[in-house]
């Protein structure tokens, strides 16, 4: 496995059952045809944020980027279980001045990745309050936490051992998965990403599962000739011409 397992709460090898078996039945409700899950990405200024997203989403590193003003997104398709699948990638300012604007479109996430710099351990610190922000706007019983360390290609062996230990503590106070990452060399890069895509659409098709108890999902509700139309007007309602 490329992130450790300590520092992981979903250690399953595989799909719930109850998803699994939806998904062969292709009884996934909304999820495969409309819905698209929100992912934000928040940190602090020039933690690689939006390397990490060029990296999966176009598979390039350019270190002379400029710097996000308020919000961007990409979005990227996936198929899980044979069932089509989006990710809509946030990706929020961490710049002081811009934190109102990108705060605003917090709302909504499935998945809220909280990045910092291997080699600062100052934005290590700041993720607790990058997390609370983004928990203002969010349900916390019903969101996937990820604390990602980028730029590991930068960081020498005894450097990253101390900030690893560190990060896996803070970790396990947000309840969140810790990834270390490079953007520039593309490590764990593409399994970080596939990862997210796996775990909210486990919980999508639950949530979809979970919504009602009187059918079950993707069954079709047929109309039939003895049903009444409720659309048809009573003849004393209809106008002298349609008589």
């Amino acid at each position: 496995m490329c992130f450790r397992k300590d520092a992981s709460l979903h250690t399953r090898e595989s799909f719930h059952p109850k998803v699994s078996n939806a998904c062969k039945q292709q009884r996934t409700g909304t999820v495969g045809r409309f819905k698209i899950s929100k992912v934000i990405v928040v940190g602090d200024l020039s933690v690689g944020k939006t390397c990490l997203i060029n990296r999966f989403c176009k598979d390039t590193f350019d270190k002379n980027y400029k710097a996000t003003i308020g919000v961007d997104f990409e979005m990227e398709r996936f198929e899980i279980l044979g069932v089509p699948f989006s990710l809509q990638l946030w990706d929020t300012a961490g710049q002081e001045r811009f934190k109102c604007i990108a705060s605003t479109y917090y709302r909504g996430a499935q998945a809220v990745v909280i990045s910092f710099d291997l080699t600062d351990v100052s934005s290590l610190e700041h993720t607790k309050q990058w997390l609370k922000d983004a928990l203002k706007e969010n349900d916390p019983s019903s969101v996937l936490l990820f604390l990602v360390g980028s730029k590991k290609d930068l960081s020498s062996p005894s450097q990253y051992a101390l900030m690893e230990r560190d990060a896996m503590r803070v970790a396990k106070e947000m309840q969140a998965e810790y990834w270390s990452v490079s953007s520039l060399t593309g490590e764990n890069v593409k399994e970080f990403f596939f990862r997210v895509a796996s775990l909210t659409f486990e919980a999508s098709v639950l949530a979809e599962l979970e919504k009602t108890n009187a059918r079950r999902i993707g069954d079709v509700v047929r109309i039939t000739s003895n049903d009444n139309n409720l659309y048809q007007s009573s003849k004393k309602n209809r106008p002298k011409c349609c008589q």
